[in-house]
């Protein structure tokens, strides 16, 4: 069983940063691929970002690129979401979510997930 727990959210202004975080219980985090998604309001969850156990592979959609940066730290048992340039399209709560393969997918395929943090971009 992992939990994980989200951080960082909050309101930022348009073309601004924030930094989530996420921190997972257990030993075997090294184990997992993890995953960043968010969902806003009246919308399906949506795939940010991916990267692999060892975090030298990392997988983004074509509208994340270039903005958004996925990072981990194994000894800390964190996976972060570096977002820059903000949008307020980019307003949702975001999820981390494990998954106990080596395989990245970009859908929902994953075992454990957070509760979520905020992230809101005004104008």
């Amino acid at each position: 069983q992992v939990q994980l727990v989200e951080s960082g959210g909050g309101l930022v202004q348009a073309g601004g940063s924030l930094r989530l975080s996420c921190t997972a219980s257990g030993r075997t985090f090294r184990r997992y691929t993890m995953g960043w998604f968010r969902q806003a309001p009246g919308k399906e969850r949506e795939f940010v970002a991916a990267i692999s156990w060892s975090g030298g592979n990392t997988y983004y959609p074509d509208s994340k690129k270039g903005r958004f940066t996925i990072s981990r730290d194994n000894a800390k048992n964190t996976v972060y979401l570096q977002m820059n340039s903000l949008k307020p399209e980019d307003t949702a709560v975001y999820y981390c979510a494990a998954r106990a393969s080596a395989i990245i997918k970009t859908t929902t395929e994953y075992d454990y997930w957070g509760q979520g943090t905020q992230v809101t971009v005004s104008s």
